[in-house]
């Protein structure tokens, strides 16, 4: 009862004429950045925070923050609703984790049933939008009230876990990732050291003093990354569009997708909890799962309803899941919402246990916000679903230099600093030879965030423990971690020579 209490006054916060307009904003962009191929719902959260900081700087801070985290949270769901217009209409999935949408979505286009596939991945979207922010109403406090219980010792394993399990599901190549995980820690510690006072690896720039800025490096990896990107191997999607079509789905539609919404939604829900996972694992795995429950198997890959229901509330799912760690222990556990962490410690507030007692304005008008968004979502979707369609259609070289634009007057405004327009133009080209070489980029952002809060409890503990190493093994919750970040990163490795050794002895 104490957690609908909350909620309540949660929605008292998010149907405030302001953050109801940063909502229905965020919504709106976010699913057009879903509809258009190749941006992403990390590039458009990272690519909107200069915006949202601009929009509320006369706004007192709780409010601002308020506000601003519901306009980019609006931008983070709301691209997992778009991503799958283009993976049924144009075989183009708009961000990664619509890609098992396009199995059977861009069959039901072929068969034109476009409008019915959009219908039914709206309503998926929203039944596991909704199934996700009840499971945070219910889990955050009492998780925010254990995670207050931890130690120094165990804070600190707990962020080593994040970072593990994040780094050894991103990209290909483990080593990669973890290459890229230190690489966002080294240029972590760029700055003053915040208790010797000792300036580290700033070479005399004075500008490095305070630390590289998470807002430059996010908006320069992620949004100029991707227009590079696009820019140097014309990545984006070309030919005709399918068209649309009638979007009421039947009887038989409904019946079909109502159970692989309802197990995708929770599935990806509670996928979603663990760092690492994300939205495109948990949809791949969503769909697997269905395919072998379904008893109409071989219609998979041919224009099976269920093949878009179930991906589409998995996504999403895990979407609203992804928020709980962040909220309540502090922990990023994918890109976007490290982004989104990465925002909220711009207006002085960290999330983590403190975080509901703190700032209940702040994360209790969130969650609400996500409750509306969702209903904001599904009256957007399904009316406009051809209008955005049409947004498929946009050519490049109008898209490319509004996002140039953005990032470029977002940047200045906030920072007002050349040398970090400079910073933001070399970590977009830095990121495009990265990807290009299969180097994920969300590790450095994650570590980049979590890189200070990681030394702060290293040293809060070695304070508390008088320089004692072995407390982080005698520590029972920190064991319990450092124990899981160990497995999470060793048990891939296993499976994979033993995979190599079968392979040998078959040969």
């Amino acid at each position: 009862m104490e957690s609908l209490q909350f909620l309540f006054q949660g929605l008292s916060i998010a149907l405030q004429p302001l953050n109801l307009l940063f909502a229905f904003f965020g919504c709106l962009i976010g699913t057009l950045v879903g509809v258009l191929p190749g941006i992403g719902p990390i590039s458009g959260v990272a690519l909107l925070i200069p915006v949202a900081a601009m929009a509320t700087s006369s706004l007192p801070m709780e409010q601002a923050a308020t506000a601003s985290i519901i306009l980019l949270c609006g931008v983070y769901y709301g691209a997992m609703y778009g991503g799958s217009t283009t993976a049924i209409l144009i075989n183009t999935p708009g961000e990664n984790s619509s890609v098992c949408t396009t199995l059977d979505g861009y069959q039901m286009a072929k068969q034109g049933r476009a409008g019915v596939a959009l219908a039914i991945c709206a309503i998926g979207s929203f039944v596991a939008g909704v199934i996700a922010c009840i499971g945070l109403v219910f889990m955050a406090v009492p998780l925010s009230e254990f995670a207050l219980k931890f130690s120094p010792a165990g804070q600190f394993s707990l962020m080593i876990l994040g970072l593990c399990a994040l780094s050894s599901l991103a990209g290909k190549s483990q080593v990669k990732a973890f290459m890229m995980t230190t690489l966002g820690l080294i240029l972590s510690m760029v700055g003053v050291d915040p208790i010797s006072g000792v300036a580290r690896m700033t070479f005399n720039y004075s500008e490095l003093y305070s630390g590289i800025e998470f807002l430059t490096l996010a908006v320069g990896m992620f949004a100029l990354g991707e227009v590079f990107k696009t820019i140097l191997t014309n990545d984006y999607a070309d030919g005709e569009p399918i068209k649309v079509g009638s979007i009421i789905p039947s009887k038989k539609d409904l019946k079909d997708s109502a159970l692989p919404i309802l197990r995708g939604s929770l599935l990806g829900f509670f996928q979603g909890l663990i760092p690492g996972c994300g939205a495109t694992l948990s949809s791949f795995m969503v769909y697997t799962v269905e395919k072998k429950l379904s008893p109409n198997k071989a219609n998979f890959g041919k224009g099976a309803i269920e093949g878009v229901a179930a991906p589409e509330a998995g996504n999403n799912g895990a979407s609203g899941g992804a928020m709980i760690p962040l909220l309540t222990l502090g922990i990023p556990g994918t890109g976007t919402t490290a982004v989104l962490m990465g925002a909220l410690i711009m207006f002085n507030i960290t999330p983590g246990p403190l975080l509901f007692q703190d700032h209940p304005e702040v994360a209790w008008g969130l969650i609400a916000s996500m409750l509306v968004g969702n209903v904001m979502l599904l009256v957007l979707n399904l009316p406009l679903v051809k209008v955005f369609a049409k947004v498929i259609e946009t050519p490049p070289k109008y898209l490319i230099p509004g996002i140039i634009a953005i990032s470029v007057f977002g940047v200045y405004a906030v920072q007002g600093s050349l040398f970090n327009l400079f910073l933001m133009i070399g970590s977009g080209v830095a990121a495009y030879y990265l990807s290009k070489n299969d180097y994920p980029i969300a590790p450095i952002v994650l570590s980049l965030i979590l890189g200070p809060m990681i030394e702060n409890n290293l040293r809060r503990a070695m304070n508390l423990y008088n320089g004692d190493y072995t407390m982080f093994v005698k520590d029972p919750i920190s064991l319990v971690f450092l124990t899981i970040a160990f497995l999470w990163v060793a048990i891939p490795q296993i499976m994979k020579l033993r995979g190599k050794k079968v392979l040998v002895e078959e040969g």
